[in-house]
């Protein structure tokens, strides 16, 4: 494909980095979770306000949709940021840590938000030829925040929509662009074990539903192991049980929460008929009863052909060539982005930001990015309209040229 001059959008100025370190870091220290975001979505409000855009609240509870540019455009694209925090208890010593223990931004979404802020403020200052929408979006944690915005019209009329995520795998500067499956589909369950509760000393008057929870557990990692193709990859992770009341009483009930994910069509049926049958399988085993509460929740997200063409061209003109990269195999996170790829024309890229080696991972007490990743993001965000909109045309991109 030939490529074509773009002019870079201004993402150099300093008064323009320390407003988005102050956006990312109030909100760093206010998070809210998932559909829970009313102070977020408050102080976007007041953000966007400041800047001179209009904008409609409450899409899907606390989602904001804002616009910029010409409104007789023929083209609108839409850039996304989500907003929800994590149930965590942040451990930083970070001088805006989290003041509300229990709840932190340990996926970035602070950053998200503060660079599409960053990148409105660049296109105010461009000519468009489009009209752009911003979509801040809540629920991104529990996995339908996208689909509750699509159903208030979000994407309505959109030709494409782009977005991207923090990613401290990755150098500072780097930005991750590919095509295709890039993060699995994500299925969360729960399961119930139904025993007979009594006295310790006497287990053979009970149905011990925590010995039948422990051999669960078990039993289900041979699904991977042994039922998916080493081909295909795939992950079944318990992440909560809860079971007992105290330590001289056998329990009659146990909860087990856990998340299924995939990157291959036949790898997730296999995965989630196994779940089923090995839950059944086990009741038997113990003589109890199960319930299995199975939510086939979050798709693959899929990067587009086209966007994928637009994300990397955007990318290329704002960083080193060098340093657009791929970002490997497809990631085992789940990302509700996938929802708007089923509707229509997008992509989602990452971008690098490693702190220090002793930063901890996404969803962790200790998780922090490199602030300088937000002008990174802003400038992306802004040139991916400018390139789609402006310096070509969608029906060129569509014809290959």
């Amino acid at each position: 494909m030939k490529r074509h001059h773009v002019s870079k959008p201004d993402s150099s100025d300093p008064q323009l980095f320390a407003w988005m370190c102050e956006i990312r870091r109030f909100l760093h220290q206010n998070p809210e979770l998932s559909f829970c975001e009313f102070e977020t979505a408050k102080y976007i409000q007041e953000k966007l306000n400041e800047l001179g855009i209009s904008f409609r609240s409450g899409l899907g509870g606390t989602g904001i949709l804002a616009e910029i540019g010409p409104a007789d455009a023929l083209l609108t694209v839409g850039l996304r940021a989500d907003m929800d925090a994590l149930p965590i208890t942040e451990d930083t010593d970070l001088p805006f840590a989290s003041a509300k223990p229990g709840c932190m931004h340990a996926c970035g979404h602070d950053g998200h938000i503060a660079m599409l802020l960053g990148a409105a403020r660049i296109l105010l200052q461009k000519d468009l030829s489009c009209r752009v929408r911003l979509l801040f979006q809540p629920g991104e944690e529990q996995g339908n925040g996208a689909l509750k915005m699509i159903e208030a019209g979000a994407i309505d009329d959109l030709a494409a929509i782009f977005g991207g995520h923090i990613d401290t795998h990755f150098a500072t500067g780097a930005i991750t662009v590919d095509e295709g499956i890039i993060c699995a589909s994500a299925d969360p369950f729960e399961i119930r074990l139904h025993g007979k509760s009594g006295h310790a000393a006497r287990p053979h008057e009970t149905k011990d539903a925590i010995v039948a929870a422990a051999g669960l557990i078990t039993s289900l990692q041979s699904l991977v192991a042994r039922e998916v193709n080493p081909n295909q990859s795939a992950v079944l992770t318990v992440g909560r049980i809860r079971a007992g009341e105290t330590h001289n009483v056998i329990a009659d009930e146990a909860i087990i929460e856990g998340t299924v994910r995939s990157t291959h069509p036949e790898a997730r049926q296999y995965m989630l008929e196994g779940l089923r049958r090995m839950v059944q399988g086990n009741a038997s085993l113990y003589g109890i009863t199960a319930d299995l509460d199975l939510r086939e929740c979050l798709p693959a997200v899929i990067n587009r052909k086209v966007a994928t063409t637009v994300a990397r061209d955007a990318a290329e003109t704002i960083i080193p060539a060098k340093n657009v990269i791929s970002q490997g195999p497809s990631s085992l996170g789940g990302e509700d982005f996938a929802f708007y790829l089923q509707k229509i024309e997008g992509c989602l890229v990452r971008f690098g930001a490693r702190l220090t080696d002793e930063t901890g991972p996404a969803h962790s007490s200790t998780f922090d990015f490199d602030e300088k990743v937000l002008t990174v993001g802003a400038a992306w965000y802004a040139q991916v309209v400018l390139q789609f909109c402006t310096h070509r045309k969608k029906s060129k991109y569509l014809s290959g040229d």
